[in-house]
């Protein structure tokens, strides 16, 4: 089917909104693909390999909105541009005492309308996203810079800046924060309390908040300052900040880093900063092949370290447990899932929509079984977990956090697989998550349990609270066969228990 392209001229549309717009557009009829991008050289590079891409879009420039799509007919794509346009002329407002005003389409404007304001969430195109952010910063705000594909000096430029004007510049690729109470990207609803935590990682920090939320504890600060801030490139600059508030914060008692592994230089860094802080400390780094040495307690799981803080805020002694579940009920889970798998159902298949998520379970796994591919992207042959998170699998779509769709794709890919003894799914809820991410992909779960015996193990990140509600999202995929562990650990854990019981038959 071809693609057709319409360009709205210098329209600038932050990345948030064209991304529920392209899920919006491929609801209508004769639509089988869709996007709404920036005109950027990326961007327009990212259609290409979409095949989402015509010569309108390809002579658009970077302030120019491009709406591609792929249809049956030009009347279906003119339906689907119709709706984008509704949906983006739609005059919106934002409330301000008790007045309305229309939704401001710049910094300056937004200040006027919020002159005590003092953080920018900003979410905008890579390319454009540094020169807000230090705009932001020099107009005196913290910013929480949700945009990626920022080169990496421009973080350092910034993250420096900030350190100079005593601010904070969690990001690039900052999906999560809570800063006084108020939570930001896709947080999750947890009540205040004594834990303090700094993050280089979005779904990492929503397990461990989420994880403290349920053994009855609070957080105090959840600190986000983006993926790459970890590495010796940018060194560190922000958490160390992080752990200096932390380390200030009356309100914290305990101390929680999440993060993939620290470069060499960092954890140096980080381990005088801990040893600083006066306060006991946890620390866990997806990945790491050995236990990280510092001033902290060592958790090997995020879930471990959600309850270590907690054991810690308390003083008393976490229990080092794979499960919350009694031996007996995890044996008989793993009897029933695997009695009716045929001979050749060996293998493991995850996807995935937490990036860190995915890594902690790429972990377990290969911590247990063997021939577990080690990529998130291209998988293997045998155990394998994918990162839908990915830009190559977002490319003209949402993020499966916020649009189910490439999740139903995968897990009917995975379901067909001869090989595939357990699909091992995450539901992560939160503020700025699908509103219903269980509802998405059960239909496809069905499908395939319904083709043949299969095990789908599952967990959910999140709350009650969550507008989603952990409770409701439990029972959906409880009602589907869909066995559901406490954390993202003992999920890995089950999967992989399932799995050896099917390959030593």
């Amino acid at each position: 089917m071809p693609a057709f392209n319409f360009v709205r001229a210098s329209f600038y549309q932050d990345s948030v909104t064209l991304m529920r717009l392209s899920r919006d557009m491929e609801a209508v009829p004769g639509v089988t693909a869709a996007a709404a991008m920036m005109g950027t050289p990326h961007n327009r590079e990212l259609l290409q390999q979409a095949g989402l891409l015509a010569p309108e879009g390809a002579a658009a420039g970077p302030a120019d909105l491009v709406i591609a799509v792929i249809a049956d007919s030009p009347a279906a794509a003119d339906a689907a541009r119709a709706a984008a346009e509704h949906a983006l002329l739609a005059r919106r407002a934002i409330a301000v005492g008790n007045t309305t005003a229309a939704t401001p389409r710049t910094l300056t404007s937004a200040l006027k309308i919020l002159p005590d304001a003092n953080l920018a969430l900003i979410s905008v195109p890579g390319a454009y996203a540094g020169a807000e952010a230090l705009q932001a910063l020099r107009a005196g705000l913290h910013v929480m810079l949700f945009s990626d594909n920022v080169p990496v000096e421009t973080e350092v430029a910034l993250k420096r800046l900030a350190l100079e004007r005593g601010l904070l510049m969690m990001g690039p690729d900052c999906g999560t924060a809570i800063v006084d109470g108020v939570p930001l990207g896709f947080a999750n609803a947890v009540p205040r309390g004594r834990i303090g935590l700094a993050a280089a990682s979005g779904t990492g920090l929503q397990e461990t908040t989420c994880t403290i939320a349920r053994e009855g504890e609070g957080v105090s600060q959840a600190i986000g300052v983006g993926g790459r801030d970890l590495s010796d490139e940018v060194g560190g600059l922000m958490m160390l900040r992080a752990l200096e508030l932390l380390a200030g914060d009356a309100a914290t008692e305990v101390v929680c880093l999440v993060g993939k592994p620290p470069g060499a230089g960092v954890a140096r860094r980080l381990a005088d900063a801990a040893a600083k802080l006066g306060k006991p400390c946890v620390a866990y780094f997806a990945g790491a092949s050995t236990p990280a040495a510092g001033p902290w307690r060592v958790a090997a799981t995020l879930e471990d370290a959600g309850r270590a803080a907690v054991a810690l805020a308390r003083g008393t002694t976490p229990a080092a447990t794979a499960f919350t579940l009694a031996a007996a009920e995890v044996e008989r889970l793993v009897a029933d899932a695997a009695r009716g798998l045929a001979p050749g159902q060996r293998y493991v298949r995850g996807v995935y929509s937490g990036g860190t998520l995915a890594y902690e379970a790429i972990d377990l796994l290969a911590g247990s079984l063997a021939e577990v591919a080690t990529s998130l992207t291209t998988g293997g042959s045998g155990h394998r977990v994918v990162d839908l998170g990915e830009d190559v699998f977002t490319v003209g779509r949402p993020h499966p956090m916020i649009d189910g769709r490439v999740r139903r794709e995968w897990i009917d890919r995975e379901g067909r697989d001869a090989g595939t003894a357990v699909l091992l799914v995450d539901v992560v809820l939160g503020y700025g998550a699908h509103r219903d991410p269980a509802g998405e992909i059960v239909p496809a779960i069905r499908a395939v349990r319904a083709r043949r015996p299969l095990a789908v193990v599952a967990s959910v990140c999140g709350t009650d609270g969550d507008p989603q509600s952990r409770a409701a999202q439990i029972a959906t995929l409880r009602d589907a066969g869909v066995i559901v562990m406490d954390g993202n650990a003992q999920a890995a854990r089950l999967a992989a228990a399932i799995a050896r019981r099917a390959g030593a038959r």
